[in-house]
């Protein structure tokens, strides 16, 4: 049996990683978890998709509970601003598209939708909702779409069957420092020292690590959570980093923290905004009490300090005494995320921009698969090939996906877009764009592997840069459209209803911070 699990690195990733082990495995496996304090976590990835919840729900977390202990917020999408051309935006939501005689509403808009209207605002609740800043619970704590609600249970990404309405904004350092309590009030054993060396038996694998004051630290599995050092995975074992460098250039970012004195007055965006720069773009996340914002760009195009002062003429005018932290970012993934006894979880495992929030999902589906795929002493090897291709799966989706970002834009105004237009896509994704030409794709024709987005991401992002097919399927001239107006015109009621009904983010933060 494996009874004893090292992991290698604190921040998000460690700390979610012993978390779930000891929701899983409660006092069947040790876990030890070693960091240094003299080593920085990057800490800035504060917005998620909305299937975190079985991550919170495996652990048998309210999001009362956490929420205000981690200035959190909600997301209940991501505003694409400038991608199309200046001053226009558009939401990826978190909802699923409404259907009418077997067709979504995407296709029936093609045909019948009012153009004076965006496609986004048309077909979705959710821009409406965002636009008015609106929670998605009620002050009694209800959900909005109270079927959806209740927990979980010990469910994970891939049984999601019902799209949850809402995702999360948080402070990473403040949700690592309450998994922190929560791993060792359970049991996981916290060490605070620095790895000095790691050592490995006469087959390769790793035997254990020396710290500097507390010796050696041995273990069956290892997780390496070293951020994109890789000591473990990398250094060590010497596994190879593949670059996804070549379709997806941007490889630097740097952040700010910016404070919100006044949200009681102008009040909280419950979403993340990606804004098209000259050479990248620019996040903003809300948090209670304060943006995160960062400056995602291309070295090739764009120099760090001119990064930095483009983010702060953009989010923070005046306020030069904000400190700046500035990233070098590692995009791609490890050719094997395990190998013999150690796995990498993390940004040891793999990374790609920021840009559809993918970095607490990668955690977060990393550390499920590990649970389901956990080994005994015969170390089963057709368990780590499921493991690996699972995350090499989820890797490269997201990687496509994101590709299509850029490849689907319509800006063409500096060089960093015209380069855009022109660099190389993956072979599949050229084939996807080109039936998107002539119809929205489906479940069929989108990336086939888990990689956590589906059909409806995929026409929203089309749609929203302005790749529409051509005309819509010819078969909807042959069908009743009555079924698909009555569905809009309901849709148009249930927005209002909520809009008028719902309080507002920060008068719903505010009320559980307060009770917190």
């Amino acid at each position: 049996m494996i009874k004893s699990v090292v992991i290698v690195g604190g921040g998000t990733a460690g700390w979610m990683s012993a978390s779930y082990l000891k929701a899983a495995f409660g006092d069947r496996v040790d876990v030890t978890l070693v960091e240094s304090d003299r080593v920085s976590t990057i800490g800035v990835g504060e917005a998620t998709f909305s299937t975190v919840r079985h991550f919170f729900d495996y652990l048998g977390l309210d999001e009362r509970e956490w929420l205000p202990e981690c200035a959190g917020s909600y997301k209940l999408g991501i505003r694409f601003e400038n991608w199309r051309k200046p001053d226009h935006h558009f939401y990826h939501p978190f909802e699923r598209l409404r259907t009418a005689e077997g067709f979504t509403l995407a296709d029936w808009w093609l045909l019948e939708g009012d153009r004076s209207e965006p496609f986004d605002r048309s077909c979705f609740i959710t821009p409406a909702l965002c636009e008015a800043q609106r929670s998605p619970r009620m002050l009694d704590g209800s959900l909005f779409a109270s079927d959806l609600d209740g927990s979980l249970g010990r469910s994970t990404l891939e049984d999601q069957r019902d799209q949850f309405p809402y995702a999360y904004h948080f402070d990473a350092s403040l949700l690592a420092k309450f998994l922190t309590k929560y791993g060792t009030d359970r049991g996981v054993r916290h060490v605070v020292d620095d790895v000095v060396d790691v050592a490995r038996d006469q087959r390769g694998w790793i035997s254990h690590v020396t710290t500097r004051e507390h010796g050696e630290i041995s273990g069956d599995l290892f997780i390496d959570c070293t951020g994109f050092r890789g000591l473990l995975i990398n250094q060590t074992l010497e596994e190879p980093f593949e670059s996804f460098q070549d379709v997806l250039p941007n490889n630097r970012a740097v952040a700010l923290r910016v404070p919100q004195p006044d949200q009681a007055t102008k009040g909280m965006r419950p979403y993340t905004t990606a804004t098209a720069m000259d050479a990248g773009w620019i996040w903003t996340i809300p948090l209670f009490g304060r943006n995160g914002n960062g400056y995602v760009y291309s070295d090739e195009f764009c120099t760090p300090e001119e990064a930095e002062r483009t983010l702060r003429e953009f989010a923070a005018p005046g306020q030069d005494d904000l400190e700046a932290n500035h990233i070098r970012m590692r995009i791609g993934r490890n050719r094997r995320s395990w190998v013999n006894n150690c796995v990498a979880i993390g940004l040891s495992s793999a990374f790609v921009e920021p840009l559809e929030s993918t970095g607490i999902f990668f955690i977060q589906h990393g550390i499920e698969q590990l649970v389901k795929n956990f080994p005994d002493q015969h170390w089963d090897p057709a368990l780590m090939k499921d493991y690996n291709d699972r995350v090499a799966n989820v890797l490269d989706g997201v990687k496509e996906f994101l590709v299509l970002h850029y490849r689907a834009a319509q800006r063409e105004d500096t060089a960093y877009w015209k380069e855009a237009k022109v660099r190389p896509i993956p072979d599949a994704l050229a084939a996807r764009l080109e039936t998107a030409s002539s119809h929205l794709l489906d479940e069929h024709t989108i990336y086939p592997a888990y990689h956590g987005f589906e059909q409806y991401s995929w026409i929203t992002m089309l749609m929203g840069l302005g790749h529409e097919p051509a005309r819509p399927r010819p078969t909807l001239a042959h069908l009743d459209p009555a079924a698909a107006r009555a569905e809009l015109a309901a849709l148009k009621a249930d927005t209002e209803r909520l809009v008028n009904s719902l309080p507002s983010c920060y008068e719903y933060l505010a009320s559980i911070n307060k009770a917190g």
